[in-house]
C-alpha cells in the first residue's frame, strides 16, 4: 500500500489543519575523524519510518573538514499527535560524490528517536552509535525543534555587502553570511547560512526565506547576530566581521528601502585607532509572507469546484446484469454511487452554487455511438453541471440505458479538460476557486504515460485528483499515480510540483461508514490547497477577521 492506505492513522486526521508542522535543526559534536589528511566532511541523512520501512526525508548540506558541525538545512516534518513517528539520523563522511553511505568506513554514527520526544523536549542531545550498538566515541547529535504555528509566516531576506576586508593573499575573499538568533538562555541558534560568493569583496547573496519562528521566535526585538566569513575549502573560514540587529530593525528594508550595518571586527576596533569597519552589509529588501490555513482560504471565499468522472468501460459488465458494477439495484446503491455520494456530500459544503460537473469516459455515446473519453453524462456539451449530488445520481441513472460500455480506460482527456478550466482560474491571480476531480474507475488505466504527463501539468494548477478504485481489479498500477511511494514523474522524468493524487480502493471501505471513506479520501485536500496557494504566494481573497492581517 502506498503510504496513505486507509489505516487508522489516516482516519484520525479529519483535515490537514489538525497537523502541526515542525522544523528540525541539527548539530553534532566530537564526530569521529575518518580522514587521514584532513577532518571528516559530515552530512546527516534523516529517515522516517513508514509502515515498517525507513524512507529518506532528506539530507543536510556537507560541511567541509569539521568535527563539530552546525547544519543550516532545516527539515520540515508533519507532526501527528496520535501516531508514533520514528526518526533515524545517520551521519556520514562525504567524499563529494552521490554514493553517500555506500562504504562502512563513511558511516560516523546514527541515532533513533521519535518526533514526539523531540517536540516534548524541544532540544534533544543523544550519543551516536556505530553498528552493533557500539558508541561512536564521544560523538553526539543535537536536534532542536520548533513548531510552525498558523499565525506564523515566512520572511524573505535579500542581502549584499560592500568593500569587505580581503583575507586572501592571491585572490579576493569568498564571503558568506551567517545569522544567529539569541535564545532566552543566552545561547545562540544558527538561523541561516548563505552560499559563498567566489572572489568578490562586494558580494550579492541569493535571497532566502526563513520562518519568523526560527528567525526570532516571532519576537521582533529578539537579538540577532550576523557574521561574515571568508570561505575556506578546508573548513578553516576566516572571520571578516559581524553586526547585531533585530527583526524590528530589519523591517525598515520593506519595499526596497535598504538599510546597512558596519561589519566590525572587534579585534581591529581595539587595536586600530582610525578603524571604521571591515566593510558594510546591506539588506536590500525584506518581504513577509504570511502562512494561511485551509480554513482561512475557505472563509476568504475560496470555492471548491467539484467534478466527478465515471468509468463506463466494458470491463464493468453489462449494467442490466446484476453482477455488473453499474447495476442499478432499487434497494441498494452500487459502489459507484456509494463512493460518489460519500465524497460529494463533503465537497458540496464548500461549493456555493451546489452545481457539480459530471463526466463519463470509455463509452460509445448517442447520437453517433462514437467512443468518448470526456462526455457530459447529462448529454449537454454546453453545460455539464448537475444540481447537487442528487442531480449527479439522477443523470448517472438516466444515461446508463442510453450508452454502450466500451473502452479503453483513458483518463488523461478528463484530467486535461478540468486542468483547462483550472488554468483559466489561475490567471485571475486570486484564491477564489480550487478544483477537485473525483475519478471513479474499475480498472487499470490504459493511457498511463499520458495520464502521468497530465498529472505533472495539473500539479502546477489549483487542482487535486482523487481516484477511487471500484470493484476487485488489481490496482497496483494505480498506486504509482498516488506519489506516496516516491515522486510521480512524467514520461520524460519531470517530477510533479506537488503531490495532488490520492488513490483509494473502495473495497477497503466496504464495511466502513461512508464518512470513513470520505475522511480518508479528503484528508490530503486541505494540505494540497494550502500548498498551492502558498507556492503562488496568494493570500485568501478577502482576509477574514480570523486570519492574520
Amino acid at each position: 500500500e502506498g503510504g496513505k492506505s486507509p489505516t487508522t492513522a489516516n482516519l484520525g486526521v479529519v483535515s490537514a489543519t489538525c497537523v502541526s508542522k515542525v522544523e528540525l535543526r541539527l548539530s553534532c559534536k566530537h564526530l569521529l575523524d575518518r580522514d587521514t589528511l584532513n577532518k571528516s566532511d559530515p552530512c546527516v541523512v534523516l529517515l522516517m519510518q513508514s509502515q515498517g520501512q525507513w524512507m529518506e526525508v532528506g539530507r543536510t548540506e556537507v560541511i567541509k573538514s569539521n568535527l563539530h558541525p552546525t547544519f543550516a538545512k532545516v527539515f520540515m516534518v508533519d507532526y501527528y499527535f496520535e501516531e508514533v513517528q520514528k526518526l533515524r539520523f545517520e551521519v556520514y563522511d562525504s567524499h563529494g560524490h552521490s554514493s553517500l553511505g555506500t562504504h562502512d568506513d563513511d558511516f560516523l554514527g546514527g541515532m533513533e528517536c521519535t518526533v514526539g520526544q523531540i517536540v516534548a523536549q524541544k532540544r534533544v542531545t543523544k550519543p551516536l552509535f556505530l553498528k552493533y550498538g557500539k558508541y561512536a566515541g564521544k560523538s553526539t547529535i543535537t536536534v532542536t525543534s520548533e513548531e510552525i504555528s498558523g499565525d506564523n509566516g515566512f520572511v524573505e531576506l535579500f542581502f549584499r555587502a560592500k568593500k569587505l576586508d580581503d583575507k586572501d593573499l592571491f585572490s579576493k575573499s569568498d564571503p558568506f553570511l551567517e545569522i544567529y538568533r539569541t535564545n532566552d538562555d543566552g545561547s545562540e541558534q544558527l538561523v541561516h547560512r548563505t552560499e559563498f560568493v567566489k572572489n568578490n569583496l562586494s558580494p550579492v547573496w541569493e535571497p532566502f526565506k526563513v520562518s519568523l519562528n526560527s528567525l526570532c521566535s516571532c519576537e521582533e526585538k529578539r537579538k540577532l547576530r550576523c557574521v561574515v566569513f571568508d570561505y575556506d575549502s578546508r573548513g578553516k573560514h576566516d572571520f571578516i566581521g559581524e553586526f547585531h540587529t533585530t527583526f524590528e530593525e530589519m523591517q525598515k528594508a520593506m519595499g526596497g528601502n535598504k538599510i546597512q550595518w558596519d561589519c566590525v571586527n572587534p579585534k581591529y576596533k581595539q587595536k586600530k585607532r582610525n578603524y571604521k569597519n571591515s566593510g558594510v552589509v546591506i539588506l536590500l529588501d525584506l518581504k513577509i509572507h504570511r502562512v494561511y490555513s485551509f480554513l482561512d482560504y475557505i472563509m476568504g471565499g475560496c470555492q471548491i469546484h467539484f467534478t466527478v468522472a465515471i468509468d463506463f468501460t466494458a470491463s464493468n459488465g453489462d449494467p442490466r446484469n446484476s453482477c455488473s458494477l453499474h447495476y442499478i439495484n432499487p434497494y441498494q446503491p452500487n459502489e459507484y454511487l456509494k463512493a460518489l455520494v460519500a465524497v460529494g456530500e463533503i465537497c458540496q459544503d464548500y461549493d456555493s452554487d451546489k452545481k457539480f460537473s459530471a463526466l463519463g469516459f470509455g463509452a460509445r455515446i448517442p447520437p453517433n455511438y462514437e467512443v468518448s473519453h470526456d462526455f457530459a453524462i447529462n448529454f449537454n456539451p454546453d453545460d455539464d453541471e448537475c444540481e447537487g449530488i442528487q442531480g449527479v445520481v439522477e443523470s448517472y441513472q438516466n444515461c446508463l440505458p442510453k450508452i454502450q460500455l466500451y473502452g479503453p480506460t483513458n483518463v488523461a482527456p478528463i484530467i486535461t479538460k478540468v486542468a483547462k478550466v483550472a488554468a483559466e482560474e489561475e490567471k485571475t491571480k486570486e484564491a477564489s476557486q480550487y478544483f477537485i476531480l473525483l475519478i471513479l474507475t474499475d480498472g487499470v488505466v490504459t493511457d498511463m504515460a499520458d495520464t502521468r504527463e497530465a498529472i505533472v501539468r495539473a500539479s502546477y494548477l489549483p487542482m487535486s485528483i482523487i481516484i477511487v478504485g471500484v470493484g476487485n481489479a488489481d490496482f497496483t498500477d494505480m498506486q504509482i499515480l498516488d506519489g506516496d511511494d516516491g515522486i510521480l514523474r512524467s514520461p520524460k522524468g519531470e517530477p510533479v510540483l506537488r503531490d495532488i493524487v490520492q488513490f483509494v480502493p473502495f473495497r477497503e471501505f466496504k464495511n466502513a461508514s461512508p464518512t470513513a471513506l470520505a475522511k480518508c479520501v479528503l484528508a490530503e485536500v486541505p494540505k494540497q490547497v494550502v500548498e498551492y496557494y502558498s507556492y503562488k504566494a496568494l493570500p485568501p481573497s478577502f482576509t477574514p477577521s480570523s486570519a492574520p492581517a
